[in-house]
């Protein structure tokens, strides 16, 4: 006659090898889950940061022929002259920048300079978030 206590155990351990089994299928399941999520953030992230790119791109480009027109079309000689020429010089050469560099271009090298000059960084932060409070206090 079979021992009541050891089919008891054996049920017992072969439920809890089953439970074990189940429990690390799940774990793959969603280790597969989060990895295929993350891809998928991942992507649109990039995506966004390329469309963003395209936009700050196309941005410095208008702002280079804006620059490029006020030298053509405004005064050229006199005060207003060289007044005109520096704004259109300021402008075609911000709009290079931006068409070059891009958002991400833009972004590293304000990351550069922060590393480079972190107390005047701070302390600009700081300018800035007291005006903005000035601002929307008043």
């Amino acid at each position: 006659m079979a021992n009541p206590m050891s089919s008891t155990k054996d049920f017992g351990q072969s439920a809890a090898d089953k439970a074990k089994e189940v429990a690390s299928h799940a774990l793959e399941k969603t280790k597969e889950v989060a990895s295929t999520v993350g891809e998928a953030v991942s992507n649109a992230a990039s995506s966004a940061g390329k469309t963003a790119d395209k936009l700050a791109s196309s941005a410095g480009s208008s702002v280079k022929h804006l620059g490029e027109s006020i030298k053509e079309k405004g005064p050229h000689d006199g005060v207003l002259g060289g007044a005109t020429r520096a704004v259109g010089n300021t402008l075609e050469e911000g709009g290079k920048y931006l068409e070059q560099e891009g958002l991400s271009g833009m972004m590293d090298d304000m990351t550069e300079l922060i590393r480079r000059n972190p107390v005047p960084a701070v302390l600009v932060g700081i300018g800035i978030g007291f005006l903005i409070g000035r601002t929307l206090g008043s």
